[in-house]
């Protein structure tokens, strides 16, 4: 199986896979962050956007959202849910936009997409063409220097006469700008068993050296990985929100 086939070919799983994630939350705060530093403005792009959740919630507060993944199938689950934004499909390591844009979140540690430095620095370069000034830019990462390869995450959900356990873990060599994200999907019911391993591969990148990335570009705000209460980034733990000011 390629790379990305098991994020293509289960896009109509998508929303199963991720049925445990509190997206009105993750949402809400984002929206906290942009009234706190952003500029007031209202249009909004979602960076690997996936089927939408996140984009349904900023467009029912008031956002003319717009979003932009690298695989179309999902893109189509997104158009449903949201047919009111625009969707495209860009690799977001190098895209463009129509007109500028106010705030760019990228949910889910999906900035790690960018499967090496360099495309890391573009990305961080479109999002600032991109943005107004006084523009915001929102993002979650984990620090390659605090990943455990032990540890996973693991929930189980049922559709229809399918129970399905997804299992997913960061896996880093402890050197090189290369992690991964291993997935494992498991789909049972009364008459067999069906399981998809997959492993994608992303950019590894320590807090330091992705702040000393941002820095030229943006007035850089780290905070804990808390979306209920906004607290600075404590310099230990190995998730956090950064929050990005255009300079």
């Amino acid at each position: 199986m390629s790379v990305n086939a098991l994020y293509t070919d289960l896009s109509g799983y998508y929303d199963l896979m991720c049925v445990d994630i509190d997206y009105p939350a993750q949402s809400k705060a984002i929206e906290r962050f942009h009234q706190i530093f952003g500029n007031d403005g209202t249009t909004h792009l979602d960076l690997a956007c996936g089927t939408g959740p996140h984009l349904r919630h900023f467009i029912d507060a008031g956002y003319q959202s717009h979003g932009l993944d690298i695989n179309q199938p999902m893109l189509d689950i997104a158009a449903k849910r949201c047919p009111e934004a625009h969707f495209s499909l860009q690799d977001m390591s190098d895209f463009a936009v129509d007109g500028p844009i106010d705030l760019i979140t990228c949910f889910l540690y999906s900035i790690h997409y960018n499967a090496e430095i360099e495309k890391l620095k573009a990305c961080i370069d479109s999002v600032h063409r991109a943005l107004t000034p006084g523009g915001l830019f929102c993002f979650n990462a984990v620090d390659k220097e605090k990943i455990d390869n032990d540890l996973f995450v693991k929930h189980t959900a049922k559709q229809g006469s399918d129970l399905f356990t997804f299992r997913s873990g960061w896996h880093y060599r402890g050197q090189g700008e290369k992690q991964s994200l291993r997935l494992s999907i498991e789909k049972a019911n009364a008459e067999t068993t069906q399981v998809w391993n997959d492993e994608h591969p992303m950019v590894a990148v320590s807090f330091v050296e992705l702040i000393a990335l941002l820095a030229p570009h943006f007035e850089v705000h780290v905070f804990e990985h808390d979306y209920e209460t906004i607290k600075p980034w404590d310099k230990l733990s190995g998730n956090a929100i950064f929050v990005c000011v255009k300079a």
